[in-house]
């Protein structure tokens, strides 16, 4: 099969397509003919040699897929051959066909492309585990969602809003600021113009909001904490700029506040099977409904998954970047 290699890592530069083993599906997977990709920040990572595959995992870039079910393991029971799937996998995403785990496979939504479909696994997993289970996101509770038009934010608002909650958001443009507000936010913040620990005091007359999600980590940190709520959450998904911090712990113990965290793609089959069928059974009928959609930027030919990279390191996109395999 055709696949993208990164070799030994480094800059985007070193993607080149290569030729391959097709992978065979193992005790509890299926093996996807892919149709297309989702690109994600994890990928990137992996590719420059800063976030290895867990143990037993494909080496192979590539988190997220959609296609059609080619082949399946003697004990699954729940997918067979010919069957329409997107999918969370451990890795492999980058190329023709990919194995993944048979508990991490959704159905198409009901009016929605296979494109669509792919870009769905990655960020709806991430924000549904973080958001909902882990910052327990209530309606009526106001929550902020940092780098809202990246994939994860642009998710986390709509599905913030669908669930009731007043939804704050900072981005790096107007407009950027303008998309998060035509999709559910109630207030975009530029972080380039204003601060935005001024702008959440202001909006939530000093209260401070009950749920902040964050990717950017560093100096955010501090500003997190002090603008959340008392009881307030801070759920840490990334550190884009850097992971360590100086900061005062005494509004934790003051606020009571919870500081928590969580990465995707080390938990076990049966964690990310669970969120599946959360999503399954409360965020497919929103889809379906078009309550809620992905966003697409940019699709790219799986050869030129390079472009796809290079784009997402400039941030100038908003939503999602893809690429495909077959149309």
């Amino acid at each position: 099969m055709l696949y993208i290699d990164h070799g030994k890592g480094g800059p985007a530069a070193v993607m080149q397509p290569a030729e391959g083993p097709t992978p065979q599906p193992q005790a509890g997977e299926v093996l996807i003919d892919v149709h297309y990709a989702g690109v994600n920040r994890p990928d990137l990572l992996q590719r420059a040699g800063s976030y290895p595959p867990p143990p037993g995992a494909s080496p192979i870039l590539g988190l997220e897929v959609a296609g059609r079910v080619c082949a399946v393991a003697p004990d699954v029971k729940q997918w067979k051959t010919g069957d329409m799937v997107c999918a969370l996998t451990p890795g492999g995403g980058y190329a023709e066909y990919c194995a993944a785990p048979a508990p991490h496979c959704l159905p198409i939504p009901k009016g929605l492309s296979l494109q669509e479909a792919a870009a769905l696994p990655e960020n709806f997993f991430t924000v549904w585990t973080n958001v909902f289970d882990r910052g327990r996101l209530k309606a009526g509770e106001s929550f902020l969602v940092h780098g809202g038009s990246s994939g994860i934010g642009l998710t986390a608002i709509q599905l913030a809003k669908a669930f009731g909650a007043i939804v704050y958001t900072t981005v790096g443009n107007g407009e950027k600021a303008g998309f998060c507000r035509s999709i559910g936010a109630d207030a975009a913040i530029n972080y380039r113009e204003q601060d935005f620990v001024a702008e959440i005091a202001q909006l939530t007359n000093r209260k401070g909001v009950d749920l902040i999600l964050d990717m950017v980590g560093g100096p955010y940190i501090e500003k997190n904490l002090k603008s959340l709520a008392p009881d307030g959450r801070l759920v840490q998904i990334a550190f884009l700029q850097g992971s360590n911090a100086t900061l005062d712990f005494l509004p934790i113990m003051i606020k009571r506040i919870t500081f928590t965290g969580s990465t995707l793609r080390p938990r076990t089959v049966a964690q990310k099977a669970a969120i599946a069928q959360d999503l399954h059974r409360q965020v497919w009928p929103l889809l379906e409904a078009g309550e809620v959609k992905p966003v697409i930027h940019a699709t790219f030919a799986l050869n030129d998954a390079r472009r796809a990279h290079e784009l997402m390191e400039s941030s100038k996109h908003i939503g999602k970047i893809m690429l495909e395999v077959k149309g």
